[in-house]
Order: C-alpha cells, then structure tokens, then sequence
C-alpha cells in the first residue's frame, strides 16, 4: 500500500509551508505529495494569507525534491486550456526528472470561478473528455509530427506538440463517484483511478465499475485504483481529539469517514480499503504545520504497510 500526502492549500498556506511539508513528505518515506487545486476557501476558515497556485507550487517544490512523485488532485479543467495545460504538466515534469503526475477532473466549486472571473460553464463533463483526448493526445505524438483536434469546445491545428515531458508517459488520474460517465472516461483515459472520501462498500462498488469499463474498452487490469481520505492519527485518544478539534473535525465523524484514531486503528481499517482493491491512500492533512503528525504516521502506520 502506497502512502501518499495530500494538501489543501486553499485554506490557508504559503509556498514556503508547503515546501516544508513536500521536504517532510520525502524524508519521512511517503510515495508523494500531492495537492488541490483551488483559488477559494471552503468553509469557516479565513484562508490566509490566499491562495496558491498549484502548478506554480509544484514547479517549485520539482526543484527542491528528489524523489518523491508530485501531482494534483485534481487539477480543474475549467482553469487552464489543455494545450496550455499540456505545456504545463510537460515542463514541470522535465523539472522534476520525471517525477509528475496529472490528476485532471471537470471543476465544480462555482464560487471559486466567480471570485476570480473564471468561465463555469454547464457543460463541464463533455469538456473534460475533450482535455483529456487532447493532453494525452499531444504527449503521445511523435517529435517531428503534429497534433490536430476538432471537437466541440477546441480545436487545435498543426500543432507541433511540444514540450515532451521527460516521462515516456505521464501517469493520469480520474476519479469521482458517478455511475457510468466516469468509469467509461477513467477506462479510456486513466492510468489511476481515485475513489475521495468514499466508505469501502462505495469504493469497492465505483472500483468494479471502472474495471468491467476497462475490461469492455480492451484494456487489462492495469489501472491503479485509490482512495484518497482525511487522516487525524494519534498516540492516545487525547492526542486524536487534539488534532481533530485543530481541524474543526469531531473524533466520531473522522473515525466513520476517514481514517481517524490510533495506529493499529488507521491500519485496520487501511487494510478494508485494500481489500476493497485499493492499492494507495492520498492522506489528506489539513494541519500542514503539524509535522508530528506526519512522523508518527510514517514511524508506526507506513512502517506496518511496508
């Protein structure tokens, strides 16, 4: 079981924080670090000093790690242009010895477009399918050829398809809980399919879904399926309650829907999730100066899965 870390800087970090948890997040053994991409806080918090953006952050930390995987979860279709998204993701991966990965997902939170005049358009899914055919579509052309799409909301021409990312290919991710679009879209796209903040009965439901998809499209069992879940670890009971009144969160309700408690606890219950067919945890921490957590995460809950 993979571990990974998962941030939420919208509500409230700076570069320098994060860097600090992506550095913690390699010294301590995890998989990867990864974050949201949002530009608006949710819920009470105040959100300061503002947000960052998060292909901008991982530029940065590309350059100041050396092993750790880095990537979105997810990046928003409704912010960038695929080509330009492509460039993006290209150039960062070239940055980092090919350590990227690009989760890519429709866009959802509309207040966020509003506060910062971003289109939300209504067809968001259709758009989706059509970045992804062009993202993976330019990677995928040969250098000295060019890439052309018509669709419905692009239309790329003679387009030279470049930068190459320094990976012979990019991992993708899709994720969400729908029925039947997104496992179709996860099968035809995806190299990882993400479960968030699901109980193991849905995650193991939505993971079949996705493989009789993939098994209808001709593909093997090579899809990666994960889950991604707010952890709050702790030495003893007071130290979990500590940690998730820290967050806002009560104790009972992170137990149900996430995974919250001791370590033999947090294993426990990593264990249902891999027997549901999940094969790697985004650990969402929303206490990104609480380092603490993080070592005892890795000292006596990664040590256990390794």
């Amino acid at each position: 079981m993979d571990l990974r870390i998962f941030t939420e800087p919208q509500q409230g970090a700076t570069y320098d924080t994060l860097l600090t948890v992506a550095k913690a997040t390699e010294d301590l053994g995890f998989d990867a670090f990864f974050r949201s991409d949002h530009y608006l806080r949710m819920g009470t918090v105040d959100g300061l000093p503002g947000p960052t953006d998060a292909w901008i952050t991982l530029a940065g930390l590309a350059r100041e790690t050396k092993r750790i995987r880095l990537g979105t979860l997810m990046t928003a279709g409704t912010f960038r242009l695929p080509g330009v998204l492509a460039i993006q993701v290209a150039q960062v991966d070239q940055m980092s010895g090919g350590r990227v990965e690009l989760g890519l997902g429709a866009g959802w939170f509309e207040e966020e477009h509003k506060a910062y005049g971003i289109p939300f358009p209504k067809e968001k899914f259709a758009r989706l399918e059509e970045q992804l055919e062009i993202v993976t579509g330019l990677w995928a052309t040969d250098p000295g050829k060019t890439f052309d799409f018509h669709g419905t909301y692009y239309d790329l021409t003679d387009s030279p398809a470049l930068p190459k990312p320094a990976q012979r290919k990019i991992p993708v991710l899709v994720g969400g809980h729908g029925p039947s679009r997104t496992p179709r879209l996860a099968a035809k796209y995806a190299d990882e399919f993400n479960m968030p903040f699901a109980s193991v009965e849905d995650s193991e439901r939505q993971f079949g879904r996705v493989r009789a998809a993939a098994a209808e499209a001709g593909r093997g069992d090579e899809l990666t399926y994960s889950n991604a879940l707010v952890v709050c670890v702790g030495r003893d009971d007071a130290e979990v309650a500590r940690r998730a009144a820290a967050i806002g969160r009560e104790v009972d309700e992170l137990k149900l829907n996430g995974l919250a408690g001791s370590p033999s606890e947090v294993v426990d219950k990593i264990g249902r999730y891999a027997e549901a067919g999940s094969s790697r945890i985004y650990l969402q921490v929303l206490d990104l100066h609480d380092l603490d957590h993080l070592e005892l995460i890795s000292a006596q809950v990664q040590s256990q899965l390794s």
